[in-house]
């Protein structure tokens, strides 16, 4: 598989699940850990406008504001920090996360918006977990101001603001959801 090469002033969609499937996180000790490895690695290389952590994966939605080589050893340093925890914890051993992490170039606003909404959506459609109350995703990191590694006052304004930013991942949760009643 053929990487995207990550480049300046670029956004992007960053992902990545265990290898096989495995869980990358067993508690939310583990997850509060990857978001402030993600803070140390990144957060002055990246700006963040979306991410959700899930049992088996995590999705981020980010542009590039570092140099992208920089940027990509920060993903390594932030992924290899916290792999060793994570195995130190869990008694295990080996690779973590599968190869390398996934990364699909966002080019367009359209685009842009539909991948924040999915990602802030991502607990509901793969666990039936509120969006709304989800704690460890965008989502209600904007809506509350908790944790705050976001940009949030530009993704507001992507949005049209804050309640314009509420309706649209209502009205897409309502349009997955008779999607998924047709089927």
């Amino acid at each position: 598989m053929k990487l995207e090469v990550l480049e300046k002033d670029r956004f992007y969609h960053i992902y990545n699940r265990g290898i096989n499937g495995c869980n990358i996180f067993s508690n939310d000790e583990n997850r509060n850990y990857f978001l402030k490895q993600y803070q140390k690695y990144l957060v002055d290389k990246v700006s963040t406008f979306a991410y959700c952590l899930l049992r088996n994966h995590f999705h981020f939605v980010i542009r590039i504001d570092g140099e992208p080589k920089e940027v990509t050893q920060g993903f390594s340093n932030f992924f290899n920090s916290y792999a060793k925890a994570y195995n130190k914890a869990e008694n295990r051993t080996g690779s973590l996360f599968e190869k390398h992490f996934r990364r699909i170039k966002v080019d367009s606003e359209k685009y842009l918006k539909q991948v924040i909404i999915y990602v802030n959506l991502n607990s509901q459609t793969h666990f039936g977990k509120d969006y709304k109350n989800y704690f460890f995703s965008s989502y209600k990191e904007v809506i509350s101001g908790s944790f705050n590694i976001l940009k949030t006052e530009e993704l507001l304004d992507l949005f049209g603001g804050k309640e314009n930013f509420k309706e649209v991942h209502d009205s897409r949760r309502i349009f997955l959801s008779e999607q998924l009643t047709l089927e």
